[in-house]
């Protein structure tokens, strides 16, 4: 199944903008940041991802028309697990009706290893589904778990379908900010100003590691629902009563 064209994708820093620069995929831009009201300084990131995909029709196989429509797959526990990606856990379970904590395998960060963690609920409704991070912590050595206190994250997945010309498309719309506590030196010594102008190294790289992230991450998470989409028609399909099965 081919991607759609309208993929869009954006980083930035949060704050005032002060400049703007074109990068493959999208617009990195770097802003001015500003003091917390805890007088911390911190430096803000974003990234954005869109992506659009056309969607197989099954309404020939159920017979009834919206049978196997894709909101009924993400309502399914099926679609659930495939929209946390279940199969790439270490390990994930419910903490209550809607929000499950997920697990990722440990993996290498330079000499140290680190196991990250995730909270995430899913709505799904009859229009959309929506997944956000609600936490985000690294587990691992003392020196991995303090990192969690000079940094927090937040991620949405909006997901949305609709028809055009007779088609029907999936969309997904992921937004991931990041909140970057100053504290090594030498960036602490300077004025946030100075930390986060747009020549800096620093503030360029994080903003452009973070976009790699989710221009990776978004089309395969595309594809993994189309799979798991058609793997769930055709388990439906099983379960249909004889006269319903297409011949």
């Amino acid at each position: 199944m081919r991607v759609s064209s309208v993929a869009t994708s954006t980083c930035s820093v949060l704050g005032s903008c002060s400049t703007c620069r074109r990068s493959i995929g999208g617009v990195v831009k770097l802003y001015k940041a500003q003091l917390s009201s805890d007088a911390v300084k911190r430096a803000n990131l974003s990234s954005r991802k869109r992506e659009r995909i056309k969607l197989p029709n099954y309404d020939d196989i159920s017979g009834t028309k919206d049978m196997f429509h894709v909101r009924e797959f993400l309502r399914h526990p099926s679609g659930i697990q495939s929209i946390l990606n279940t199969s790439a856990l270490q390990t994930y379970y419910s903490i209550d009706s809607n929000t499950y904590r997920c697990i990722l395998p440990r993996l290498q960060l330079f000499n140290f290893q680190v196991s990250p963690e995730l909270d995430l609920q899913v709505t799904p409704t009859t229009k959309y589904c929506l997944v956000e991070m609600l936490s985000c912590k690294f587990e691992g050595s003392e020196i991995v778990e303090r990192q969690n206190e000079h940094f927090s994250a937040s991620m949405t997945n909006t997901i949305t379908w609709d028809t055009r010309d007779f088609d029907s498309y999936l969309n997904v719309d992921v937004r991931l900010n990041l909140s970057l506590e100053i504290y090594t030196k030498p960036f602490s010594l300077l004025p946030v100003s100075a930390v986060e102008t747009p020549g800096n190294l620093r503030a360029l790289i994080s903003c452009r590691m973070m976009q790699a992230l989710v221009d990776r991450l978004v089309p395969l998470l595309l594809q993994q629902l189309l799979q798991d989409y058609d793997k769930w028609v055709k388990q439906q399909c099983r379960n249909l009563p004889e006269d319903r099965v297409p011949n």
